[in-house]
């Protein structure tokens, strides 16, 4: 009798725990984590979605790289991952956790000025890439390891070389900028910007137009932003730290395009397509636009598996 008192309750405790767990997992927010370049406008897709569908989120931005590695060295699975650039998907996410991701999103890289430097105001579509490398402009880029706008910032400067026959534009970047003015991200360069720690920094035209920050177009040829050129971009590259320890990755200069997926053991399956579904719709498209990300009309699957989009 005893016995069986024992195991009847043992029973219960044990139901009690796993329906708790349950009560747990269901009670989680959705986990997505972003690009910097993307936390406002996710931010504002993010608040409108969980309005119209009482679900709740967090959301947890870095370097893309950065993000990648919490998964792959820390085990750390968002329900939705949004990167800056594809390629970070293809090379350490894919075909596991990742099997697929959808290209949603263009931008190109821009050379922003400080409102308060009136060295950097000196600057110029047309002299830039002549000035920044002789003038002893303070300018910040993010750091390539970390955050692809890191290693974009060295292949545009590799780039401007070619294009305009100016020398000496990537040494500058590679030995002028102190710690302080290499970030983690490119979004951390916009408050040394503002407060004119800096002159100039290479960001996204997306966070700059955000900001309200005064901007350089360095022209298609150099900027990352043409799928005609895409070959011609190829003659870019950086080396930059890889998946192990000690292990490196050339990285070649493509167009700029960001992704989006559904990890394949994300907890929240049906809530993180419910969303990327939602930000590929007409309501989606529009707040991704209104925060001066070019979202694209038609967002592309890759890779395995793919579900539907819409």
């Amino acid at each position: 009798m005893i016995r069986d008192a024992l195991r009847r309750g043992l029973t219960v405790l044990l139901f009690i725990q796993i329906a708790g767990c349950s009560v747990s997992a269901a009670d989680e927010p959705l986990a997505v984590f972003a690009a910097g370049s993307l936390a406002r406008p996710l931010k504002a897709a993010l608040d409108s979605f969980s309005v119209a569908t009482n679900i709740r989120y967090s959301l947890e931005t870095a370097g893309s790289l950065e993000l990648a590695r919490r998964i792959t060295d820390l085990g750390r699975m968002p329900d939705v991952i949004a990167l800056a650039d594809e390629e970070v998907f293809v090379k350490l996410l894919m075909p596991v956790p990742v099997e697929w991701y959808a290209r949603f999103a263009r931008n190109r890289v821009v050379l922003a000025v400080s409102p308060r430097s009136a060295a950097g105001g000196s600057l110029t579509r047309d002299n830039w890439a002549r000035t920044i490398a002789t003038a002893g402009l303070v300018i910040g880029r993010a750091d390539p390891d970390l955050d692809p706008a890191g290693y974009r910032a060295l292949m545009v400067a590799q780039l401007a070389e070619q294009s305009y026959g100016v020398s000496g534009i990537s040494s500058y970047l590679l030995s002028s900028a102190s710690a302080r003015h290499v970030r983690p991200k490119s979004a951390d360069l916009i408050a040394l910007l503002e407060v004119g720690e800096l002159d100039a920094a290479f960001i996204y035209e997306s966070s700059a137009r955000a900001a309200g920050l005064s901007f350089i177009l360095l022209g298609d040829r150099v900027d990352l932003s043409a799928d005609s050129l895409a070959e011609a971009y190829q003659a870019a590259s950086v080396t930059i730290a890889g998946q192990r320890r000690g292990d490196s990755v050339v990285v070649h200069a493509t167009p700029i395009r960001y992704g989006i997926s559904v990890p394949r053991d994300a907890a929240k399956q049906a809530e993180a397509m419910t969303f990327v579904r939602w930000l590929f719709s007409p309501d989606g498209l529009r707040i991704l636009r209104s925060e001066y990300l070019d979202a694209m009309s038609d967002p592309v699957a890759v890779g395995d598996n793919a579900p539907a989009l819409r």
